[in-house]
């Protein structure tokens, strides 16, 4: 009895232990199964990053690398520039052309070389096909004072290019190379181009041939030329990538890589490209005219600051304000006058002041435009017809003559002249006092001896005794504007007589 007792325990014990030992086998199954989840799901959450190969594939044959040369020529001299002796023992040890870099100062005693030398490798440089029968485009700098340009093709086929044209103002270049049936890239909507936006670059850096660098849209619209605005982008770009392109996740180019902000050379985090939009209208005119064909209407502006907006009553800081207009040019036949602020052409907003010279820039000469200008308080519309974009003429100076006696030095610190009727044809103005002394308040905002005084808080000053009559007038604890005419260009100044 006790015996059989003994073994229904144990048949008990072993039953419990089989089970307890099923339940830790279905513990470490299911551990396992979460563990080989856990890393089977991994590459799931890895999707979430961009695979950019198809990308390559697809646009990188579209990518050539250029290659200039030059004459070598007497007196040029010089080191390698911003390139550091490490960088310069790479391109040494693997033969690459050193990108940009000057020609060595040959030895003293030296014969000049003949026009007839050997080209010598001046810089490398990248650039994207946009049609089949070889149209490039590149970068202005990159082709700039070469004598010879070669394209490259990524199956290492090599041609000499020609320069169709190139505009050093938005740095576009636009070379032709005689083939065919060549691939091409898609141009791409910058509309719809947003920051973060994940993008890459294609070129040859420093002369490395069909690389590939990617990053994000760091900002848009970055002023930093008269008529371009550029995309910043942290994408790695570096000497020999300029004039290669930028491109989206539908891998279309959106723009073309331009330029840089180092302090040694070489890639720092920030870089820039110009606008695929802006860019292929340049070629395009490149193409036609072998030259790009700008508008003007003859003035110099500056920005509207917030503390002249309210000062003079625009409400917000925005337009172009007209320090000087040409004369005889587009705008003054139009009426426009220094101290205007420029805030719509043809319906256009001009947000700032670098708007003018691109909205401007890209209407056709001869065309009548509407411009909506702010002037002493209130808008007008006027008219005027865009000529092409040429040099700014330098205006003329003149003796002038004697002034009459200064009326005194009021609360304002200032004191005025009349102007002399040839002082007034030479300037073509029909009214302003000229200032002749100068102090307190008035020194302190920046006025001169010799300004000349145009209008007081939006109400144009025609005599000494008018404007002796306006300062009477005013609450002296209050700031005052002036806009003032200094040489060829006018400002708006702000006195504060209480300070």
């Amino acid at each position: 009895m006790h015996f059989q007792l003994q073994s229904s325990y144990g048949l008990r014990f072993r039953a419990i232990e089989a089970a307890v030992r099923r339940r830790l086998w279905l513990g470490v199954l299911a551990l396992g199964l979460g563990v080989t989840g856990a890393l089977s799901a991994a590459p799931v959450g890895a999707q979430g990053l961009p695979d950019f190969t198809e990308l390559v594939e697809k646009v990188g044959p579209a990518v050539v690398g250029i290659r200039t040369t030059e004459r070598a020529r007497g007196g040029r001299g010089g080191a390698a520039g911003e390139i550091d002796e490490d960088m310069l023992e790479f391109f040494r040890r693997f033969g690459l052309p050193i990108p940009n870099r000057p020609n060595p100062r040959p030895p003293q005693g030296t014969p000049s070389p003949s026009p007839d030398s050997e080209p010598q490798t001046r810089g490398v440089g990248s650039g994207f096909i946009l049609n089949a029968d070889g149209y490039v485009m590149t970068n202005a700098h990159v082709v700039d004072g070469a004598d010879e340009v070669f394209v490259t093709l990524t199956d290492k086929r090599e041609f000499k290019a020609r320069v169709v044209g190139a505009d050093k103002r938005s740095d576009i270049a636009l070379v032709k190379i005689e083939a065919s049936g060549l691939p091409t890239v898609k141009v791409g909507d910058v509309g719809r181009l947003k920051v973060g936006e994940w993008v890459i670059a294609i070129g040859s850096p420093f002369g490395l041939e069909s690389t590939v660098t990617a990053g994000i849209v760091s900002a848009k619209s970055r002023d930093t030329g008269d008529f371009l605005q550029l995309i910043q982008t942290d994408v790695a770009i570096n000497p020999g990538n300029s004039g290669g392109p930028l491109i989206n996740m539908r891998g279309e180019v959106v723009g073309i890589n331009s330029q840089i902000y180092s302090r040694s050379g070489g890639y720092m985090g920030i870089s820039f490209a110009i606008p695929i939009d802006e860019a292929s209208r340049v070629a395009d005119s490149l193409r036609v005219n072998g030259r790009v064909v700008r508008g003007r209407i003859g003035v110099t502006i500056d920005q509207v600051t917030k503390e002249v907006a309210e000062s003079i009553g625009l409400g917000k800081p925005m337009g172009a304000m007209v320090r000087s207009v040409e004369s005889g040019g587009p705008a003054e036949k139009a009426g426009v006058e220094a101290g205007d602020i420029i805030t719509k052409v043809e319906g256009r907003a001009v947000e700032k002041s670098a708007d003018l010279p691109r909205i401007v820039g890209g209407v056709k000469p001869g065309t009548k435009v509407a411009l909506q200008v702010f002037r002493r308080g209130g808008y007008r519309e006027l008219a005027v017809t865009v000529v092409e974009f040429e040099a700014e003429r330098a205006a003329r100076t003149g003796e002038r003559e004697a002034p009459k006696p200064a009326a005194s030095l009021g609360s304002l610190g200032l004191a005025v002249v009349e102007l002399t009727d040839a002082q007034r044809k030479e300037l073509k103005l029909k009214g302003g006092v000229r200032v002749e002394a100068v102090d307190g308040a008035a020194a302190r905002a920046g006025l001169r001896d010799g300004d000349i005084l145009l209008s007081l808080d939006n109400t144009e000053v025609a005599s000494v005794k008018q404007f002796e009559a306006l300062v009477a007038k005013l609450d002296k604890s209050k700031p005052v504007t002036v806009l003032v005419r200094r040489a060829d260009t006018v400002n708006f100044l702000i006195i504060r007589p209480g300070r």
